[in-house]
C-alpha cells in the first residue's frame, strides 16, 4: 500500500476511534445497533444581581453566674428581635441558629510551672440567630442597628436569589448550546455530519454562595450605615449531549 493511503487509513482509524465510539449504559438504549455517536458537555453561566441576603448573627455574654449570663444575653437578644421586627423583618425570616452555655475556665500553673487543676472562672452564653433580608437597602442598617443594641459576634453574610428560575433557565440554553457548538466542531474536523440527538442529561446546577464577612463585630455604636456591596451570583449549568453521526 503507498504511503500516503496508509496514513489516510491510520487518520481515519484514530478518528473513528476518538469521536464515533458506541454509547454505553443509558445512552446506548436509545441509539441503533452500531450506530456511531459522540458525547460533549457544555457549561453554561448566567449572572444576576442577589435580592435577599443570608446574616448569621450572634449574642455572647459572660458572667460570673451562668444564669446571670443568660439574663444578659437574653436581654440584648430579644432587644435585637423586637428592633429587626420593627424594621419590617418578617418572623419567619428570623431563625435561632445555635444556643451553648459553656463554663470558662482557667489553667494556672504553680510556682514551679507544674499545670494546677482548672479555675471556673464564669460561664459563656451564644446565642445565635440567622435574619433573611429581603429588601437589600435595609441590610447596612439592620447590621448597624444589631450591633448597637448587642450584637458582638458576626458570621456569613449570604447574598442569594429568592426566585432564581430565570437564571437558571439562561444557564441550560446556554450550556446545551455550548455542547451543540463543541459537537460541530468535532464533526466538522472529522469531515462527517452531526446527526439527531440521541439523549441529553443535565449536570450540577450551581449557585456559589456571596459571603461578604465573617469577623467578630465591634460592639462600638456606628454613626452610619455598615457599606455594603452586593456584586452578583453566578449560576452555572452543564449538560451532556449524545448525537448520532450520520454516515
Amino acid at each position: 500500500m503507498p504511503l500516503t493511503k496508509t496514513r489516510d487509513f491510520v487518520f481515519a482509524a484514530l478518528v473513528s476511534a476518538a469521536f464515533f465510539v458506541p454509547a454505553a449504559g443509558a445512552f446506548a438504549e436509545d441509539a441503533k445497533p452500531h450506530e456511531a455517536v459522540i458525547t460533549v458537555t457544555g457549561e453554561g453561566h448566567a449572572a444576576v444581581a442577589p435580592d435577599m441576603a443570608v446574616v448569621t448573627l450572634a449574642v455572647v455574654q459572660q458572667a460570673k453566674v451562668a444564669q446571670d449570663a443568660l439574663d444578659l444575653n437574653n436581654k440584648a437578644m430579644g432587644a435585637v428581635l423586637a428592633t429587626l421586627k420593627d424594621i419590617g423583618i418578617a418572623e419567619r425570616d428570623l431563625q435561632t441558629s445555635g444556643f451553648s452555655i459553656q463554663p470558662q475556665y482557667t489553667y494556672p500553673n504553680d510556682k514551679d510551672g507544674r499545670a494546677q487543676p482548672p479555675v471556673l472562672n464564669g460561664y459563656q452564653v451564644t446565642n445565635g440567630l440567622t435574619v433573611r433580608v429581603r429588601d437589600l437597602s435595609k441590610l447596612g442598617a439592620l447590621l448597624d442597628q444589631a450591633i448597637k443594641l448587642g450584637i458582638n459576634q458576626g458570621g456569613d453574610i449570604q447574598f442569594t436569589n429568592d426566585k432564581p428560575d430565570a437564571a437558571l433557565e439562561e444557564a441550560r440554553k446556554k450550556a446545551v448550546a455550548d455542547a451543540a457548538a463543541k459537537a460541530k466542531t468535532l464533526t466538522d474536523a472529522a469531515g462527517v455530519k452531526l446527526g439527531r440527538v440521541i439523549a441529553i442529561h443535565e449536570g450540577g446546577i450551581a449557585a456559589p454562595p456571596q459571603p461578604y464577612m465573617r469577623q467578630a463585630m465591634a460592639a462600638a455604636p456606628m454613626d452610619k450605615a455598615v457599606p455594603v456591596a452586593t456584586g452578583e451570583n453566578e449560576y452555572n449549568a452543564s449538560v451532556s449531549i449524545t448525537y448520532a453521526i450520520q454516515q
